[in-house]
């Protein structure tokens, strides 16, 4: 690495490394119960409509119709898509006169669409 030098404050641990669980210390049925919320989650968000309504519900709640508004979308289509949310528990309602708002509720659909956001969002070139 010519030229290249190692700051000496830099650690070479990721600073999550102690957040990472210990495969071998899961029971086996523990493993498969996880791995099948995991996968359950995963296909949650693995939808374009649902991960760009999570995106959007990422800055603040808003209504079914900022919704259709910012996805330039049908009202049957985004609130198909909500009802998915609702019953995988990523995101919360509440009904203000006629007006229904959603917000995002699971925290760790919050942090990985922050993820998301930061891989393919953050500097994409139109």
């Amino acid at each position: 690495m010519l030229g290249h030098q190692i700051p000496q404050n830099v650690s070479h641990e990721s600073p999550d490394d102690d957040a990472l669980p210990e495969t071998a210390s899961v029971a086996p049925d523990d493993m498969i119960k996880q791995a099948q919320a995991a996968s359950n989650f995963l296909k949650a968000l693995a939808h374009e409509g649902r991960l760009m309504i999570l995106c959007h519900l990422s800055t603040g709640e808003k209504s079914v119709t900022e919704l259709e508004q910012l996805l330039q979308s049908r009202q049957a289509a985004v609130s198909q898509q909500l009802a998915r949310l609702r019953l995988e528990r990523l995101v919360s309602s509440r009904r203000e006169g006629k007006t229904i708002y959603y917000a995002l509720e699971d925290p760790k659909a919050a942090r990985l669409v922050g993820v998301v956001y930061d891989m393919f969002c953050a500097n994409a070139k139109s």
